[in-house]
Parts: C-alpha cells; structure tokens; sequence
C-alpha cells in the first residue's frame, strides 16, 4: 500500500487540534505533527479526524446476526458497522444450545471478512440469571461449564475472549477463576447485589455489561450490581447510549463517575441499519418501532444504535463535551480488547482506522488500515 497524507482538525491526545497531518505507511501512521497547510496529495477531511470507533458488544446489523454462523452473515455485519465508523470489534453472541454456540464461535474465529475487524469474541451468556435474561433464550441458559468454554475457546485462540455472566450462577466462581487469565469477564444479566458483585470482581471479573440494564439497580440502601461498578478501582462497564436504555442524564452520572472506564456499546441487533418491522433474535421475534427494538412484551432486545450515534447523543443528550466523548468509543474499549498498543489513538505506531466525523456527526470518510472504506 503506498503512503498518504489526511490533513485536518484533528483529535489527538486527549484535545482537539487545529491543522494536524497524519502520515500513513503500509496500514500504520508513521507520524502526526501540525502544519499550516496541507501537502500537495494530502487528503483534506471535512470534519474532524478520529480513532476509528471500537465496539465491544455488538450481535449485528443490516439483517445478519453473528447467530446465523455464516461467512456472508459475519461479513454483513462487519462491512455494515465499518460504513458506521467502527472499525474494530468483539462478535457478540448469545445464550444458545451448545451446538448452535459452538457453531457460531467457530464461524467468527475462521472469518476473513472485510470491514471492521473482528479482534474479539463476546459471549453474552449462556451462564447467567433466568430472572434478568432480558431478551435472552431462557430454555438455552445453563449452569457454568468449564470443559464447555474450553472447547468454545479453542476454536479461537487468536482472539481476545470477553464473557459476559452471573456471579450467582452454579459453578461461575470456579469458571472465573480458572480462566481469568484468558478471558475478560463481565458482571451482567445477573440479579446478584452489591456484596455478590464485588466478591466477583474478587474472583478476577472486570467488566459489567451494559450497566444499569439487565442487572441489580443503585438503591440508596441496597447499591446492587450498579453500585458495585460505580464504587470499583478500575472495572470498565459498557452504556448502551441511544436514549432509551439509560436515560441521558444517568448517562452523564456514570460517565463522569468512572472516568476513563465507561466504554459505549451498542449492542446491536440485525435490523440495525434496517427499516421498522419485525425481525429474529435467536429463538424470539422482537419488532422495530420507534427506535427500540422490542419483544411482543415490551422488554428491550438489543438496540439498533451505531457507534456513531452514540457518540452523537453522548454530546447532544447527555451534554458532554465531544473531547470527553471520544475516548470512551476509542481508546477505553481499545484498552478493554486487549489492543490498545494498536489501535484507538491517532499516534506513530498505530494502526491507520480513521474516520472523519462532520459537524453534524456524520461519517464523511472512514480509513482501514490506511486504505478508504
């Protein structure tokens, strides 16, 4: 790949700068400095140019579902998600029978799909509460297993592993404790309190899934699961950011609680980027209307945010400035995959994923690898 120039307003350690040139050489930036002009075959962006957006909980979009464990599938997903900014991302998948997860595991670790890259798996159950399993497959959630996790894991070595369960369930210590070293656990789908979380984190959790949603609330007197990441030293806990999960101002709390350690997810399903109706998750039919996508008894299912408009409503629901904002669908979920030597910063040494981000929170160019999307 021959070298470019990207030349603009720039976001770059932590601020916002007026005309910066980053230099790009074989997919990597090589350098990134100011300058009063742009060079003569310099790509001049209309907008400000960002560290591609990095998802770290997202099942699908534009009518494909990781679930459906097809090349074309994974593929629809990552090409969709990369023409929203995100140019990194774990494959999210759900509580499912043992042959359907197996078989979506092993899909995702041998996909060469286009788009935004797959440098993660998160498994979103089967390990969790039948109280808060959301719009979860009940009939398909079990007991901790290790020699189950273990096969799953073999099939993708390569990747980073997240895994999202309840500290309550049978047999989740003993699974946390054998394989904290290999897997990023999460706290979530779970109605464990305060006391059951935090002996968790103990355990070697660090992560709570889609905080405030799916799991024990902040009470004044029984904190519950929400309390526990609040009051953590260093766990990181996803918001699901479209308005309608978190409502904006507990948004602006918990972001401004726990600095640098809120990553925005989106959690979308496969009719992100579609039009209104209904659609399959897993086992379930859930509708489209309004924004939010629902089963026939109004429980949430997922979303059909994208990364870029979470940013968007970070800054224009939850009032936070854009420099705090970024970060938080960079660099933190960057640190959370495992990869932030690599990516989530424009920075020497970086990988080029870049987008340009226009006024009006649009994706006026998005960059992988150096290469135009």
């Amino acid at each position: 790949m021959t070298d470019r120039k990207i030349f603009g307003r720039a976001f770059v350690g932590g601020t916002l700068r007026e005309g910066t040139l980053i230099a790009i050489d074989d997919g990597r930036i090589t350098d990134v400095r100011d300058a009063a002009y742009p060079p003569a075959g310099s790509d001049v962006a209309e907008g400000v140019i960002v560290p591609g957006f990095i998802d770290v909980h997202v099942h699908g979009g534009n009518g494909a579902d990781f679930m459906d464990a097809t090349a074309d599938a994974i593929s629809r997903v990552t090409r969709f998600h990369a023409t929203e900014g995100t140019t990194a991302l774990a494959a999210t998948t759900l509580s499912a029978s043992r042959q359907h997860l197996h078989e979506a595991v092993t899909a995702i670790a041998r996909s060469r799909a286009a788009g935004a890259a797959i440098c993660g798996i998160h498994l979103e159950g089967p390990y969790i509460s039948i109280a808060r399993a959301g719009a979860q497959d009940v009939a398909s959630i079990r007991p901790a297993e290790i020699l189950e996790l273990a096969a799953l894991l073999a099939e993708g070595p390569h990747l980073r592993w997240m895994m999202t369960v309840a500290p309550e369930i049978e047999g989740v210590r003993a699974l946390i404790e054998h394989f904290r070293d290999r897997i990023l656990f999460s706290i979530g789908h779970t109605a464990a309190d305060y006391a059951d979380c935090v002996a968790a984190l103990g355990w070697g959790a660090s992560h709570f899934t889609h905080l405030f949603n799916a799991m024990t609330g902040l009470e004044h007197r029984r904190p519950g699961a929400v309390g526990a990441a609040l009051t953590s030293v260093d766990a990181t806990a996803e918001l699901i950011a479209d308005g309608i999960h978190v409502h904006p101002a507990v948004l602006r709390i918990a972001t401004l609680a726990m600095p640098h350690r809120i990553a925005l997810v989106t959690d979308a399903v496969r009719a992100c980027g579609m039009p209104e109706g209904t659609y399959k998750l897993y086992e379930h039919e859930f509708t489209v209307a309004d924004g939010a996508a629902r089963l026939a008894d109004g429980t949430l299912a997922g979303s059909v945010l994208t990364m870029r408009c979470a940013v968007q409503n970070m800054v224009e629901l939850a009032g936070l400035p854009l420099e705090l904002v970024l970060p938080l669908a960079t660099e933190v979920p960057a640190r959370i995959l495992g990869i932030g030597d690599r990516k989530g910063k424009l920075a020497p040494g970086y990988d080029a994923d870049i987008v340009v981000l226009t006024d009006r929170f649009e994706i006026a160019a998005t960059y992988l690898g150096g290469e135009t999307y």
